[in-house]
């Protein structure tokens, strides 16, 4: 191991080795009694790797003679996974000890999910891939089924874990096929077996298993049956980490192999991709107007994001990466601040997911009802917030990649979309009056909700420098 090899793989060492030592410690000590502790410290750990991979501006190679790649596109993913992580651990500490779920091995299951997700995105080979997500999902098949008393959460558990390991099978068969005809599981060793810019028909198969395996991931259409019913099922928490940090791993992930591995094929895997989003962005648009559940809808709304996110790896170019590495960053803030709010949501001290519940809000709970408008506003890419400008960034990456027909579809796909969150909207402000809804915060989740939303409004003056770390991002990876 030489000695750039041991910054590439730093980040997730120290993650790994604190996991497994709180782990140890928790078990021979309070168990659960040291959950605040462990999941506060699990939390303080991940924002200081974040700031430390995202401001360390290390150098850049192929490490452990390929298996790993340190660059500005691992770093920028990497980044955004343990910011998310950590807001998401903080955010829902208090709820999950409300609801009796205080125990000590999930934010350790958490930490250790997010040590694969970094693999993932920083990955140069196909066996180091498989590793990185087998970890990631391994620790989240049991967060799923975290409430062992609950029928809902032990399905939703059961259900992510069979379609998980059919998505695995996929994935693994289109690597078997990769391996087969390119000789090699090394990214850059397989996108030098494409000739004349298209890849053999082995290869060909073997891409399109691969796709599918990771459309899985990133619960894009038509492999996207597991979202609503794990969202649902999981506790709240549980549900507001899925709807985060793992969504940017997968699609960063997706760009990796797409770019890296398949490179020198755009217009083999452009169509695929372009499928994905398209159907993405209506399936998921369509089926949230008629969910009445705000965990599902949230679903569903994932599902249509993750197809505007599609759009722009659609585009095959340097920019459409960056746009979508800048929508993504807009959409992990959205949904921090917006499960923030929905976590707190109970009634009686019982929690409640029923949108109906949130009638009137406004008259309660003004502040936290106008953050909650705001983030609702900039989900359905309303201006001047800064969800217009992430769905403007994809648009655009389409149009300049000759795909109008695709930027169209995706303007009418938003237009749909707006409803179900404007509906939120006016419930919160218009509804009729029904029993008061408490929403109990911690401070942290306070800050979420309403820093989230400041940050919808004031990002449009520069994205916060979201946009130059992007471009770095995608000029590192489509070179």
């Amino acid at each position: 191991m030489t000695s750039f090899d041991l910054q590439a793989i730093l980040p997730e060492l120290l993650l790994a080795v604190f996991a497994m030592g709180a782990l140890l410690a928790a078990v021979y000590t309070g168990k659960d009694k040291a959950t605040p502790l462990v999941t506060w410290a699990t939390a303080g750990v991940m924002l200081a790797l974040g700031l430390f991979v995202g401001f360390g501006k290390g150098a850049s190679g192929a490490a452990f003679g390929g298996l790993l790649l340190e660059d500005a596109y691992a770093r920028f993913a990497q980044t955004g996974i343990l910011l998310a992580a950590a807001a998401v651990l903080v955010a829902g500490q208090e709820g999950m000890a409300r609801r009796g779920l205080g125990r000590f091995e999930y934010p350790l299951l958490i930490a250790l999910a997010t040590v694969g997700m970094m693999i993932m995105v920083s990955a140069g080979d196909l066996m180091t891939l498989y590793m990185g997500l087998e970890l990631q999902s391994l620790s989240l098949y049991v967060v799923a089924a975290m409430k062992r008393d609950s029928v809902k959460s032990t399905e939703a558990g059961m259900k992510y874990f069979i379609l998980g390991a059919l998505s695995s099978g996929l994935l693994l068969y289109g690597a078997s096929l990769t391996y087969g005809y390119a000789g090699t599981t090394r990214f850059e060793g397989i996108v030098t077996a494409a000739t004349d810019g298209h890849v053999g028909l082995g290869l060909l198969f073997g891409l399109t298993f691969m796709a599918a395996g990771l459309a899985f991931k990133v619960s894009a259409v038509p492999f996207h049956m597991w979202t609503p019913d794990v969202y649902e099922g999981a506790p709240t928490p549980v549900t507001a980490f899925f709807a985060t940090a793992p969504k940017l791993a997968a699609m960063a992930l997706f760009g990796r192999v797409m770019f890296d591995a398949f490179g020198q094929a755009v217009g083999d895997w452009q169509q695929i991709v372009a499928l994905l989003a398209l159907l993405s962005m209506f399936l998921g648009a369509v089926a949230a107007i008629g969910q009445r559940d705000i965990k599902r809808m949230m679903a569903y709304s994932s599902i249509s994001h993750m197809g505007f996110a599609l759009l722009g790896l659609a585009a095959g170019s340097a920019y459409g990466v960056q746009a979508m590495l800048v929508y993504m960053a807009i959409y992990l803030t959205m949904n921090v601040g917006t499960f923030a709010l929905i976590m707190s949501m109970e009634r009686d001290g019982k929690p409640v997911t029923d949108i109906a519940s949130l009638n009137q809000f406004a008259g309660a709970e003004p502040v936290k009802a106008l953050a909650m408008l705001v983030l609702l506003f900039s989900l359905a890419g309303v201006p001047p917030m800064v969800g217009f400008f992430g769905k403007l960034y994809v648009l655009n990456a389409a149009v300049q990649a000759g795909m109008t027909w695709l930027a169209v579809a995706g303007v009418i796909a938003s237009v749909i979309g707006a409803f179900y969150y404007l509906r939120i909207v006016y419930y919160m402000y218009f509804g009729q009056s029904e029993d008061a809804l408490e929403t109990p915060m911690s401070p942290a989740a306070w800050v979420m909700l309403v820093g989230a939303a400041a940050a919808m409004v004031l990002g449009v003056i520069n994205l916060f420098g979201i946009e130059g770390a992007a471009a770095a991002a995608a000029a590192a990876l489509v070179n």
